[in-house]
């Protein structure tokens, strides 16, 4: 994947993120500031944060249960961000980390 490929998937996953968080029926907050989403849990004040690592080429987020590095996988049928340590889509990885966090279930309904 070449940096241009890097960058835009990046942006369009954080703008995904964004709209379904905005379409979301639980209390998160979002901030974004440049390469960071930062994700508050108005419930409980705790905060998930999704950063770009460009040199790398990965998308890193961090949560109360861990930090998790995501690296783009075009091989399969679904194109998307995979964890190299769980193997969990960005969607279900996010659903699960929220759902932690809040102490109930979160969809965010992402692709």
């Amino acid at each position: 994947m070449s940096q241009a490929e890097y960058d835009a998937a990046i942006e369009r996953t954080l703008i995904g993120i964004e709209d379904a968080l905005d379409n979301c029926d639980r209390d998160i907050d979002y901030e974004r500031a440049d390469a960071v989403l930062t994700l508050t849990l108005e419930d409980n004040g705790s905060q998930v944060i999704l950063s770009r690592q460009s040199a790398n080429r990965e998308l890193w987020v961090a949560a109360k249960s861990g930090g998790y590095h995501l690296g783009f996988d075009n091989s399969g049928d679904e194109p998307g961000w995979k964890c190299t340590t769980t193997g969990e889509d960005l969607p279900t990885l996010l659903d699960r980390v929220l759902s932690e966090q809040m102490g109930e279930p979160v969809s965010l309904g992402l692709q």
